[in-house]
């Protein structure tokens, strides 16, 4: 097995936490603006965006595992 190369992992993984903090970030931001978001009948797809935001952070933490697990990272 490779050793494993830690700036590389770094470079992956902050991006990564950095996506999850932007997730924390926008959903206290819509939910504290919901009412606001519903009258312009914007709050839909602000929650599209929200949840899309948060699969993608999803699939970046299992694809940054599993290249820990194969021994790539």
């Amino acid at each position: 097995m490779n050793k494993p190369n830690m700036g590389l992992r770094i470079a992956w993984i902050i991006p990564n936490v950095l996506m999850y903090i932007f997730f924390l970030g926008l959903s206290v931001f819509v939910f504290a603006n919901a009412e606001g978001l519903t009258d312009i009948n914007r709050l839909g797809i602000w929650l599209v965006t929200l949840i899309l935001l948060l699969l993608i952070a999803l699939l970046g933490s299992y694809r940054i595992w599993s290249w820990i697990k194969q021994g790539k990272l």
